[in-house]
């Protein structure tokens, strides 16, 4: 009953409509600003004030922002292209009989409900078999290749050699955890130790739902936490893994097993496609050494309770309800604060934007991003990197030595804008109608082998990370681009309607932000080509650290929530690349628009509409659960800060609002790096 109350309650989640056509929103939105706020004082709550009343977080939210309610937006779009390409009988080419199956095995309740668990069972029978530890490579191979978002024992998986950025070669990396990151295991505050206690129940609770009885399941979901707490104890911290060179350690196939000769690597690597592995990054070789200890110390039943917990917790979403709302009620619920389940349309349109992306993409793009604008955002993007390279050449701390390299990085910085030149096949991965377990279980391991297929190969330098419907973008620092997926080239953030003042402040500052991200404390440490290589001078290197900590010292005085403050360091990259795109993007509208009459308009001037524009992307609000889980793991500071705090350092700021120095938004002291 608990549940069917949740859908009561919160109708306006669950009661959503699919879209035929995306709706409009202004990039400058006056309905958004709270104008009884001082600029100068507080500028997020004068920008977004508005907006933040008017949209409470959804019950099956986190957090709900501009970008969180574009993503809703666009899922209930693709929702309606799925709904036509699931009908049956209809025309429907190999692509929409791929994403329309799924979609509709998905949306199958009363098939997954009428399957039970016995899908998992094949899985558990041969976690069950295992008669020596030795047996569990073979195991643990088929779970990588398996399951999705769980690596059990440790990941594995496929990317660029460091000091070769064109080849790909393996990856071995720390993992087997089930809570978000290993700090979780070793704090020993009052929330901590809570959380601590809640996911020993919520194991028991999955381990109970899969068959094993209740005083076993609490016993063994204590060992599970033990086993996991060594596991984490032996892993780099959140902040240690932001340095690559703490992560690059290539070794041949037999240094790897020689870390952990207890586990049967061969069998493990023939169970996953690969034969002999020659070389592999490892990223943890002290975490292998952990799990050498733990695998000669911990019993095969141990063992065999860990890895059923894994795959139940990684196939929870494939199962009936009562798997589904156990897992719900710990990593939604409790670690996130959500109030309700996603409603099933859009965890299956998830899943078909996870398992398909391109191919649901493809139809995406189609219909929703016209040529006109990707030429925009391409002119856009040139404007802001002739900016950078301005702005290079200037810096007074900054060796001409040192300048050639960050030059040759920029120039050699490729724009990726919409959605990918070559689009991918899936001709090899069989759909069927009503299979849905099935159908995610062979799109994992059709992604899983198409992964470990790269070892040993060239890069391949067109491919994306996102598909084009998502509501974001990124910088590869190997692969050296910016990527901005068609689904984050729209309204409110770029807006063909409106003048280019709130575009650049918007779309422009992120632009910037992505390219900043090539000069950060991580990028900045990768060459042209994306090679981990130092091309820096000692000074120089010096004066970035100087001026970078002045970034990460400034942050480190916000609280996130409680008494608990943004770990600066954690969040440097991100902060220095909110600071950096800001300005790039400021400087490159600037020029963009040199010799142009621009007015007032709605009575703001242009810079101070640029300021707006820049702050609207970011308004929304965040439950405390997630806030709190933020501060541990995630590298964003919390939304106010990426406005607040970026604005305090600008100077132009200060001047378009015409802020007295020693208000909030216009200290006497800022930083700047690039």
């Amino acid at each position: 009953m608990r549940y069917l109350f949740l859908l009561a309650v919160s109708c306006g989640v669950m009661c959503a409509q699919p879209l035929q056509s995306l709706p409009y929103t202004p990039v400058l939105d006056l309905a958004s600003m709270d104008r009884t706020a001082n600029p100068c004082e507080d500028f997020y709550k004068y920008a977004c004030g508005g907006w933040i009343k008017n949209n409470p977080i959804p019950a099956d939210q986190a957090r709900w922002d501009v970008y969180g309610k574009m993503t809703d937006e666009n899922q209930r779009y693709l929702w309606g292209l799925l709904l036509n390409a699931a009908k049956p009988g209809a025309q429907r080419s190999p692509m929409q009989q791929k994403i329309g199956d799924h979609f509709g095995a998905c949306m199958d309740e009363s098939a997954i409900e009428k399957a039970g668990a016995a899908p998992l069972k094949p899985l558990l029978d041969a976690i069950d078999a295992a008669r020596t530890t030795k047996e569990l490579a073979a195991i643990v191979g088929r779970l990588h290749l398996e399951l999705r978002h769980a690596n059990p024992l440790f990941g594995f998986g496929s990317g660029q050699d460091y000091e070769d950025a064109n080849r790909v070669i393996a990856n071995a990396d720390a993992g087997g955890l089930g809570l978000p990151d290993r700090d979780y295991y070793l704090k020993t505050d009052k929330k901590s130790v809570e959380t601590r206690a809640k996911y020993v129940a919520h194991v028991r609770e999955m381990l109970e739902l899969t068959g094993v009885k209740p005083a076993v399941a609490a016993a063994q979901a204590k060992k599970i936490m033990t086993l996991e707490t060594a596991l984490a104890k032996a892993s780099l911290s959140a902040v240690d893994k932001r340095d690559p060179y703490k992560l690059f350690h290539r070794m041949t196939g037999a240094q790897l097993a020689a870390l952990a000769p207890s586990f049967d690597w061969k069998a493990y690597f023939q169970t996953v496609g690969l034969g002999d592995v020659t070389e592999v990054n490892v990223s943890e070789p002290e975490f292998f050494k952990q799990l050498e200890i733990e695998l000669k110390t911990r019993k095969l039943a141990e063992w065999k309770s860990y890895l059923r917990w894994h795959a139940s917790r990684a196939k929870a979403q494939l199962l009936p309800e009562k798997f589904l709302a156990a897992n719900y009620r710990f990593y939604s619920e409790y670690l996130r604060g959500t109030k309700a389940m996603k409603p099933r349309w859009k965890r299956c349109v998830q899943a078909v934007d996870q398992e398909l992306g391109e191919a649901l993409g493809e139809v995406f793009v189609e219909k929703t991003f016209s040529p006109d604008v990707k030429a925009r955002a391409v002119a856009m993007t040139r404007e802001i990197e002739k900016a950078m390279e301005a702005e290079i050449g200037k810096l007074d701390w900054m060796s001409a030595e040192t300048k050639i390299r960050a030059l040759e990085k920029l120039h050699g910085m490729v724009n990726k804008i919409g959605y990918p030149e070559r689009w991918r096949d899936y001709s090899s991965l069989e759909i069927k109608a009503g299979d849905y377990f099935g159908n995610a279980t062979r799109a994992t391991l059709f992604e899983s082998k198409r992964q470990l297929g790269k070892i040993g190969k060239p890069v391949d330098r067109g491919e994306w990370g996102m598909t084009p419907p998502t509501v974001n973008a990124y910088y590869n620092p190997q692969m050296n681009d910016i990527n901005f997926p068609a689904g984050v080239l729209q309204p409110p953030l770029f807006d063909a309607k409106l003048d280019d003042a709130p575009n650049y402040g918007n779309t422009g500052a992120t632009i910037g932000h992505e390219l900043t991200h090539g000069f950060d404390d991580e990028g900045r440490q990768f060459d042209a080509k994306g090679n981990l290589k130092d091309w820096w001078t000692k000074a120089d290197a010096e004066q970035f650290t100087k001026r970078a900590s002045c970034v990460s010292d400034q942050y480190s005085t916000y609280t996130v929530v409680d008494n608990i403050k943004i770990n600066g360091k954690l969040t440097l990259g991100e902060d220095v690349a909110d600071l950096g795109g800001t300005l790039l993007a400021y400087l490159a509208w600037k020029s963009a628009t040199r010799g142009q009459p621009l007015g007032p308009v709605d009575g703001f001037t242009p810079d101070q509409r640029y300021f707006i524009g820049m702050a609207q992307w970011a308004c929304g609000s965040e439950r405390p659960e997630i806030r709190r889980m933020n501060a541990i793991n995630n590298p964003h500071s919390p939304l106010e800060y990426r406005i607040n705090g970026v604005v305090a350092n600008l100077p132009q700021f200060s001047e378009a609002f015409a802020c007295k120095q020693g208000q909030p938004m216009s200290p006497p002291n800022i930083c700047r790096v690039w």
